[in-house]
């Protein structure tokens, strides 16, 4: 092989490298601001769920209030499911909190956690008992209040993949006797989901001409279980899972990771949801584009 040739094989590998090297560098860049970014987006969403309990815990029993009616007037019978219906969005509509509440499902149920009726359609749920996939919300009846972790099917935000909610209750009582109780919740995917949208309509809010879009995912975790929304990758549930985040993220400060995931570079940034356990947190992905 000539010199000229020799020098240009070298020049060749060395733009290689260099190329890779470069790529490398460009790769590292881009999750360190997409890390820096998700720790802001990680923070907004995790005030935007704290409003999103309160809204339930404190419009719920306002709710329940309303529903005392609906028992009175059908006593000694139970309330039919038509009546129920109109009750329940009556109670709805006259309480502030319950009136903007992200719940997915709500439900008025007897005593005993028998389904009378449950919104919005289709209702898979009027028949069946409460308790079954919530079993703490018994304590309702004597408390006033509770809520639970569990799963139902009927009340699943996504079909073919892993769900499970959170549900509240409050007591609709008569004459200081609970008679029922009033429900409310949401699905950990479908609340996933509207994290997701609420952080990506700020962003395009706010974007100025120009700007590209940020590839984002929102997952909510839940003790070992990562929900997203109904087409979120499951690759991206299993590589949160796999930083075990909550167990490492300490006071304030959100748990952050630069991650790759299928060859494409994320920034990963986490907080728990404090209002519902130490074990219940938002994951923010975030990839540039």
């Amino acid at each position: 092989m000539s010199w000229a040739m020799k020098r240009g094989a070298f020049l060749a590998a060395l733009a290689t490298a260099w190329l890779a090297v470069a790529g490398g560098l460009g790769c590292e860049r881009s999750s360190k601001k997409s890390v820096q970014e998700a720790r802001e987006h990680v923070a907004f969403l995790a005030e935007l769920a704290a409003r999103d309990v309160d809204e339930v815990r404190e419009g719920l029993p306002g709710g329940a209030k309303h529903l005392e009616a609906l028992f009175r007037e059908a006593a000694p019978e139970l309330p039919n499911p038509q009546t129920a219906a109109k009750a329940m969005d009556r109670a709805r509509d006259a309480d502030a909190k319950l009136r903007i509440a992200k719940s997915t499902f709500f439900a008025v149920t007897t005593v005993d956690g028998q389904v009378l009726r449950a919104s919005p359609p289709p209702d898979d749920l009027t028949g069946k008992n409460i308790f079954t996939g919530f079993p703490d919300l018994k304590n309702a009846s004597s408390s006033g209040y509770a809520e639970a972790r569990g799963s139902m099917p009927e009340v699943a935000g996504v079909r073919g993949k892993e769900d499970a909610q959170w549900a509240a209750a409050a007591a609709i009582r008569l004459e200081d006797a609970a008679k029922g109780l009033y429900v409310a919740g949401w699905s950990w995917s479908a609340y996933a989901y509207r994290l997701q949208t609420a952080l990506r309509s700020k962003i395009l809010t706010e974007a100025q001409e120009g700007d590209k879009i940020p590839l984002l995912y929102v997952y909510v975790i839940v003790g070992d279980g990562v929900y997203g929304e109904p087409i979120a990758p499951v690759v991206n549930a299993r590589a949160i899972a796999e930083q075990k985040p909550l167990e490492q993220q300490e006071g304030s400060e959100p748990f952050t990771a630069e991650l790759e995931i299928e060859g494409r570079a994320f920034g990963l940034a986490v907080l728990p949801i404090e209002k519902l356990g130490k074990d219940v947190g938002i994951a923010v992905l975030r990839s540039e584009t």
